[in-house]
């Protein structure tokens, strides 16, 4: 059978991952997929502001991702950051030291909810959409400064609560729609494929480079089990790179709503039989992951997918939507951070490879933060 994608894998480790990621990025043609001749925009992924293992692009994906665009002659690349309900993007940048590595290689960051830095404009999709024309029936906006530019998803191998896994496809979901996005989540796995078609239509190339040097277990994006895999993964194709990082956390990538659909619609691939593997052999993967719940998530399953669905509007159309704002900000920073996650980051950050590296690059000490 011939493969109708490639993704690179590779196993690395804390000594040679920047030359693993510029490796990794030569392996998955990366040259071939951009032109050097654009803009190349780098959105990382902040699910956290606070460094927790797993949830967040690393530095040294940042930095690796970097090196290769400037060693392939890509002179003009920038950063885009956005926030959420849960996210703050300046502490975020600061917390898991990036800030260091944009004043290092002249990397500019734009903010896609500054009016300075960015306009929203109504696009009218050329593919069907499969729900985003009716969540937003006065117009679809996304940011003007995305059209004809290179774009490099930076996500990290996790699970979410919501769609099981999340990778190269949901990092576009905080940068093309804006703080609206909430109203989605009902329909998040339609969703993310009308995002693909959107990212298809407007960019002069699309490309994702993943992390899973600490890969994140359970309820995610935030709230998991943080272990040490030692994988990297790159690929043009965003539908097989999650395809492809969900079998190896043992999942069955095409029972993924996100996934299959994405499959279907001809937008990538994701049967994990029909995708070319290069670099490490995975055949053996299977690292039996589970998403579970936690007391957050549980309200969203409730608001979203439960019985409420039908009150939605009412909930998060409209000024309401702040108490869920708060509650799921006291929640992650004020109970969850200094309670439990901050223990289990101190103890990643000085007792694995991966966390040692993390201090190599933190210009600030943990305690001062």
């Amino acid at each position: 059978m011939t493969a109708q994608a490639k993704v690179a894998v590779l196993k690395t480790k804390a000594e040679s991952v920047l030359e693993d990621y510029q490796h990794l990025m030569q392996l998955a043609d990366f040259d071939k997929h951009l032109d050097p001749t654009k803009t190349t925009i780098l959105k990382d992924n902040i699910s956290w502001h606070f460094p927790f293992p797993g949830a967040n692009t690393t530095p040294w994906q940042l930095e690796g991702t970097i090196l290769a665009l400037q060693k392939g002659g890509f002179k003009d690349i920038s950063c885009v950051q956005n926030k959420t309900v849960v996210t703050n993007a300046f502490k975020g940048e600061d917390l898991n030291n990036y800030l260091p590595l944009f004043k290092k290689y002249n990397i500019p960051v734009l903010y896609n909810f500054k009016p300075e830095d960015m306009t929203w404009i109504k696009y009218e999709p050329k593919a069907k959409m499969l729900v985003l024309d009716k969540i937003f029936p006065e117009g679809i906006y996304i940011p003007e400064y995305f059209f004809n530019k290179n774009i490099i998803h930076l996500p990290t191998v996790k699970c979410h609560i919501y769609t099981t896994t999340t990778g190269a496809m949901k990092n576009a979901f905080g940068g093309l729609l804006n703080t609206h996005r909430h109203y989605t989540h009902s329909w998040i796995h339609e969703t993310l494929v009308d995002l693909l078609a959107i990212q298809k239509e407007i960019h002069s190339g699309l490309f994702a480079v993943m992390d899973g040097t600490t890969a994140g277990n359970g309820p995610g994006p935030r709230t998991m089990i943080p272990v040490i895999k030692d994988y990297l993964l790159a690929s043009n194709d965003q539908v097989a790179i999650d395809a492809i990082a969900a079998k190896m956390m043992g999942f069955d990538p095409l029972t993924i709503p996100y996934i299959k659909l994405a499959h279907e619609a001809g937008l990538g691939v994701g049967d994990p039989r029909e995708i070319e593997i290069v670099g490490a052999d995975i055949s053996r993967e299977s690292w039996g992951f589970r998403v579970g719940d936690n007391g957050a998530s549980r309200v969203g399953d409730l608001m979203w997918f439960g019985p409420m669905k039908q009150f939605q509007k009412l909930f998060f159309h409209t000024p309401l939507v702040n108490v869920f704002v708060l509650g799921s900000e006291v929640y992650h920073d004020y109970l969850r951070w200094p309670n439990l996650d901050r223990r289990i980051f101190e103890t990643w950050l000085n007792n694995s490879e991966w966390g040692k590296l993390f201090q190599e690059y933190t210009v600030h000490p943990v305690g001062a933060k």
